[in-house]
């Protein structure tokens, strides 16, 4: 047998990894579970709408706020969630809010009365601001920097890619079934993250200490719940209207008194010095464009496979599984991939991939062949998610002290969902006005989807352009400093 001690110390590194103990692997898993509900969340409910629109007496304008007030609750209070893992403790915060996850899937699966059940998805986007952001800081604070950090964060993120995917096929079953269980599906995977979490979430260490900075949290949550709530509700109220531009105006005032704020407090909420490092700007940028551009073109196709296709929910949601099945399936070789070639370039390669997948896309019609005209773009799409959500992640934390962990991954998760929410708000201005979907011909949708196509496509684009050139910056600095020496 060979002895590993003799392997020479530029193999054994490469080929052998140290096994986690248990504590960390159920911590890991734990985590997990948190945001493989999160994703699952977000896709299961969208293929359940028509049935609950059919059996609650629901219009096309309401149905759209089981979406947005999901995104909602989500987007505008990711930062605070962040910030108040890293001062109140990370255990505290995801437990509470595991607990009003699965209570609030609970509430929205027996109700009848359309506000509550609204109501139950903005509280369950709320507290997967708290949770997402406190699992993902538990990885980053429990795992060393490097090798370790990186294997733990690609499953992660395979769990996160697994969640959505399974989310589409589950809730086309669930649907079938009825409605409800999209609802009540959540409940006891919530209850076991909790109990899991008892016992295996570690209790927080020394914290930082001062003030939590109460006006800073109130004006944040206060503009940012305002600026999300604008942006969704902006195409229904008409981008130029009264009420858009006050909403706007009354949230650039309340995220200015909290820059205000956080200036001149002693213990500020968020530090704005960490958008310094450019790697932690560069990869809210990219994520920005990949949520983005991924939410806004996944709507588009949606309604195309059903309204202009005529596929039933179960088959459209086997349609875009290959994606998700192509990112659970490289996710877990993610860490190998950035450790060999950097997140900096993996994001390039994904945002690229993505922008492909969008331009081959317009040359759909209404009679496509799924293989030759479909399939291509979703596969494109899982090649873009799969490598650049991981590298967006760990370029996102890379560097940041333990103490901002949490900022951190609220910092690159709220760019996400916000990101994603103005990318779909301007998506669905652009698509809307034209020719009912009910009345109108394949060409007639084609003509008014093709707008929002082309958004998706310069948004994927534009986070290319700023990727590629700040990954050359980088690497002319390092050369620079080769020379120097």
């Amino acid at each position: 047998m060979t002895d590993t001690k003799s392997l020479p110390t530029a193999i054994a590194p490469r080929t052998l990894r140290e096994p986690w103990p248990t504590g960390s692997r159920m911590l890991l898993l734990v985590a997990c579970i948190v945001i493989a509900l999160d994703g699952l969340d977000v896709s299961i409910v969208g293929v359940a709408l028509p049935s609950i629109g059919l059996e609650l007496g629901l219009e096309t304008g309401a149905l759209q706020w089981l979406v947005s007030a999901y995104v909602l609750g989500y987007g505008s209070l990711l930062l605070l969630g962040g910030r108040l893992a890293d001062l109140l403790g990370r255990r505290r915060i995801l437990l509470v809010a595991l607990g009003v996850f699965a209570a609030a899937s609970l509430v929205g699966g027996l109700v009848d009365d359309p506000a509550i059940l609204i109501a139950s998805r903005f509280l369950k986007g709320a507290a997967a601001a708290f949770t997402a952001p406190a699992a993902f800081s538990l990885i980053t604070t429990n795992f060393a920097e490097g090798a370790a950090r990186n294997r733990a964060i690609a499953i992660f993120t395979t769990f996160a890619a697994s969640g959505f995917s399974i989310g589409l096929v589950v809730g086309g079953a669930m649907t079938s079934v009825s409605w409800r269980w999209t609802f009540l599906f959540s409940v006891p995977f919530a209850v076991a993250a909790i109990v899991l979490g008892l016992f295996f979430v570690p209790r927080d260490g020394r914290r930082e200490q001062g003030g939590h900075d109460f006006w800073g949290a109130l004006t944040l949550a206060a503009g940012m719940l305002g600026l999300v709530y604008t942006v969704v509700s902006a195409p229904e109220w008409g981008w130029a209207s009264a009420q858009t531009l006050t909403g706007l105006g009354v949230a650039v005032l309340l995220l200015t008194a909290f820059v205000a704020i956080e200036r001149r407090v002693a213990h500020p909420l968020i530090r704005f010095r960490i958008l310094r490092q450019g790697s932690v700007a560069r990869a809210n940028i990219s994520a920005i464009a990949l949520f983005g551009s991924y939410v806004s073109f996944q709507f588009i196709l949606t309604i195309y496979l059903q309204s202009v296709l005529g596929w039933t929910p179960l088959s459209m949601a086997l349609s875009l599984l290959p994606a998700g099945l192509f990112v659970v399936a490289t996710a877990p070789f993610a860490d190998r991939l950035i450790a060999r070639f950097g997140s900096q370039k993996l994001i390039v390669v994904a945002l690229a991939a993505l922008s492909l997948g969008y331009l081959l896309f317009l040359r759909a019609g209404p009679s496509p062949s799924y293989v030759v005209d479909i399939l291509p773009s979703v596969l494109l799409l899982g090649v873009g998610f799969g490598i650049g959500f991981p590298a967006v992640q760990v370029q996102a934390t890379s560097g940041v002290v333990n103490a901002e962990q949490g900022l951190a991954a609220g910092l690159v998760q709220t760019s996400s969902q916000v990101g994603a929410a103005l990318v779909l708000a301007v998506t669905t201005a652009l698509i809307a006005g034209g020719t009912p979907v009910d009345s109108a011909t394949a060409d007639q949708l084609l003509d008014q989807f093709r707008p929002g196509l082309i958004l998706s496509t310069a948004v994927a684009l534009g986070g290319f352009a700023v990727a590629a050139t700040g990954g050359m910056r980088h690497a002319a600095k390092g050369a620079l400093g080769e020379l120097k020496e």
